[in-house]
């Protein structure tokens, strides 16, 4: 598995494992799904306590193979004491002394981000638990441009997690400007929604665990995929099941730059789609 620097030198595996995948599964199958993973290269992985069960899942799962694992976990509270209650919970549920990366978690705008950051917030939450050793790197998820790049004018961030999504840079263009603001402070790229296609239809019955459409055809998917990881992102995170992961990984093994020809094709399929997000 290919792997890309995320600060200090720590190499992470371009493809990310998303706690989503072992939410509503048993815990062996999400023992299988983590080991699966693990002997394909992946050592990061991703969860939150809002993705379902996932936290209860991935915590056994991870048991015995915590020590080569990047692990990162959320919180969506906002002041510091909420804040607080969910890391210990987290780490409770995920069996470890420690997360590698803490992050807030879907900052949907200025005035989400002002909370966190002002008296009592989450933010005093981060930094303790850092002096501390509860965790190593802060970050933060964003579905807002304006929010991320305030995030990121406030505070010295390791990394920001957020779209890089194929039909929103073509049809409006939304996260270029994270992307150009995290490049310029040195905050580290994680991707979210690389094999994201569409706002989910009405009646669409598939993909129960994926709150929009993800491309369906494997061949487009991975292209998809190549294209995220060929801007200057670390990694990239999938939807929620094991095709999925399965399709990322044999992108992450054999990756290649997205070409001119595909960037064409993907430019052609995005008319007329209606992107996840908008600027």
């Amino acid at each position: 598995m290919l792997k890309r620097e995320y600060k200090n030198k720590e190499m992470l595996s371009v493809i990310g494992f998303g706690g989503i995948l072992v939410s509503k599964v048993t815990q062996e199958e999400a023992n299988d799904y983590i080991a699966e993973a693990i002997d394909n290269g992946i050592n990061y992985f991703d969860v939150a306590p809002t993705y379902g069960n996932s936290q209860d899942r991935m915590g056994p799962g991870l048991e015995g193979k915590r020590n080569g694992v990047f692990l990162a976990c959320k919180t969506t509270m906002r002041t510091a004491k909420e804040a607080e209650s969910e890391l210990q919970d987290s780490l409770k549920k995920l069996r470890t002394d420690h997360f590698d990366l803490y992050q807030l978690h879907g900052i949907n705008n200025v005035e989400d981000a002002k909370t966190c950051l002002g008296p009592n917030g989450a933010m005093e939450t981060f930094i303790r638990a850092r002096e501390k050793g509860y965790v190593r790197y802060l970050g933060f998820s964003v579905h807002s441009e304006e929010a991320a790049i305030y995030l990121m004018e406030q505070f010295d961030f390791d990394s920001t997690l957020f779209p890089v999504n194929w039909v929103c840079h073509f049809t409006n263009g939304f996260g270029d400007k994270i992307m150009e603001a995290a490049v310029k402070k040195n905050v580290a790229r994680l991707a979210l929604k690389g094999m994201a296609h569409t706002v989910r239809p009405e009646n669409y019955k598939e993909y129960p665990k994926a709150w929009y459409m993800p491309v369906e055809e494997k061949d487009l998917a991975q292209i998809t995929l190549r294209f995220t990881l060929s801007q200057p992102v670390t990694a990239a995170l999938t939807p929620g099941y094991i095709e999925y992961l399965r399709w990322a990984m044999e992108v992450g093994k054999d990756f290649k730059p997205v070409t001119p020809e595909e960037i064409d094709l993907l430019k052609e399929k995005s008319n007329g789609v209606k992107p996840i997000f908008h600027v």
